[in-house]
């Protein structure tokens, strides 16, 4: 049984990380602007399949390893509230040199297949095998079925992610022009990091309860 407080966690989270304007998300919109909102949705729904090799990966290898090494699980969900926390603090550091690092290239990628593409994104982007392995493990519990507990996470993942991306689809040049501002960013990667460094305590917090 899920504890809803660390459903409702993990959606901010998995939010947040849509939000920010990565190389998956800054694909998704630069296919809209270039190529029209077909070619945003294609690129989106590409990139949800290779979320879902990533979810399958993570359901048969967590599930090994909460059985097998209960020790090991443990250790790897207090790595994931670490690294929660460093994300926190990176988007907070990042907010300072806003506007420095703008992936443009990625922005304005273009394509002859974008929902191929979209799966070859997700599946080669190294954050969502660090999603996978950092961020999951902190909310599962060891003690139920980890394949169910996997299996709701990522419905409640695909979801967000679908919504957000529709928002960048829809927003479109708008949206593009407003990340690209420095102060827009500023502000957005200092509430980010704050949210993100609350959620790893509130987790850690939860792990040390379960261990008293």
């Amino acid at each position: 049984m899920f504890d809803p407080e660390r459903l409702i966690a993990f959606a901010w989270v998995t939010a947040l990380t849509s939000v920010v304007p990565g190389p998956s998300m800054m694909f998704v919109m630069g296919q809209a602007i270039w190529r029209g909102p077909r070619a945003g949705w294609a690129a989106l729904m590409g990139m949800q399949i290779g979320y879902i090799v990533w979810w399958i990966a993570a359901a048969l290898g967590l599930a090994t390893l909460a059985s097998a090494y209960p020790l090991a699980f443990k250790a790897l969900a207090v790595a994931g509230v670490l690294y929660l926390a460093w994300l926190g603090v990176q988007a907070i550091r990042h907010s300072f040199h806003a506007g420095e690092d703008e992936t443009g290239e990625l922005k304005r990628k273009l394509s002859t297949n974008t929902f191929r593409d979209g799966i070859a994104v997700a599946i080669g982007n190294p954050k969502s095998l660090i999603y996978v392995v950092a961020i999951i493990p902190p909310f599962v519990d060891p003690a139920g079925s980890i394949g169910w507990q996997i299996a709701t996470l990522a419905a409640i993942a695909l979801v967000i992610d679908l919504l957000i991306g529709w928002l960048y689809i829809g927003a479109g040049k708008q949206m593009a022009r407003a990340m690209e501002r420095a102060a827009t960013r500023r502000w957005i990667d200092r509430g980010i990091g704050i949210v993100f460094i609350l959620i790893a305590l509130f987790i850690a917090i939860d792990l040390y309860g379960t261990q008293l």
